[in-house]
């Protein structure tokens, strides 16, 4: 059976789990709208992608 040799220290351990926090999701205003988007995503409120139209904008009723 495979068993440790030495106690894993503090420090390593911590440095192993240092990895493992969450980070919040990054968010860039968008240059045409001014909304908040996520980067390499499209503008759902324009529908534009990199300063192409990509999809249709449908109307509010």
């Amino acid at each position: 059976m495979a068993v440790p040799k030495r106690k894993t220290s503090r420090m390593k351990r911590g440095n192993r789990r240092s990895h493992d926090a969450l980070s919040a999701p990054t968010y860039v205003e968008d240059k045409d709208s001014g909304e908040l988007r996520r980067p390499h995503h499209i503008d759902l409120k324009s529908g534009k992608y990199r300063g192409r139209q990509v999809l249709a904008v449908k109307e509010e009723a």
